[in-house]
């Protein structure tokens, strides 16, 4: 007899990719990384998860359309990490080797997960999500001056509410006030 008709209990899911659950006060965003296509990306962020780095992180920097000069681009995200909260181990990480969106084929599309850089090769801890398919930031796009893009390394399948909901929060040009508490990034 199945134990769970007595008893809440929640099935574990079999995901096909590596998966991780982002925990915050607004819900849970449920990420699936592509290991297959960006193995450099991906292997970074898993070790960054494992080692506990993410834990009480925040969501701290937002772009919105509707705020942004009328010459730029237009583009919807959250980003976040351990900026906020764990500046002085972030800066002391290793860059990560970057992988373009023409070397993966992941695209900035609606739900994207990314990794935030300056130059290529420095990603390490911030990721950001994409809303709405946002082109600009794949390989030869105009959201950064070098043409490289940004590493995308997976999607969110689960959550997207709730990244929408992050994104609605008060800010102050691109940061939010307060910052959104990540409480951690944890495999599933």
């Amino acid at each position: 007899m199945n134990s769970c008709f007595y008893f809440s209990c929640k099935q574990k899911k079999n995901y096909k990719e590596p998966t991780v659950k982002i925990e915050t006060n607004f819900g849970d965003i449920i990420v699936e990384l592509y290991p297959e296509k960006a193995p450099k990306t991906v292997a970074a962020f898993l070790a960054y998860v494992d080692s506990g780095y993410y834990k009480d992180g925040s969501f701290y920097r937002v772009l919105k359309a509707e705020d942004q000069p009328s010459s730029s681009f237009k583009s919807d995200l959250i980003q976040g990490g351990i900026w906020e909260t764990k500046n002085k181990m972030q800066i002391k990480l290793p860059g990560i080797p970057h992988e373009t969106t023409k070397q993966t084929g992941i695209l900035h599309k609606d739900g994207t997960i990314s990794m935030a850089r300056l130059a290529p090769g420095t990603a390490s801890t911030e990721f950001f999500i994409v809303i709405g398919d946002q082109p600009a930031y794949d390989y030869g796009g105009d959201a950064n001056a070098d043409g490289q893009g940004f590493a995308a390394f997976g999607r969110v399948i689960e959550g997207m509410d709730v990244v929408k909901d992050i994104h609605k929060q008060p800010d102050n040009e691109t940061n939010f006030t307060p910052p959104i508490a990540i409480k951690n990034i944890v495999r599933l």
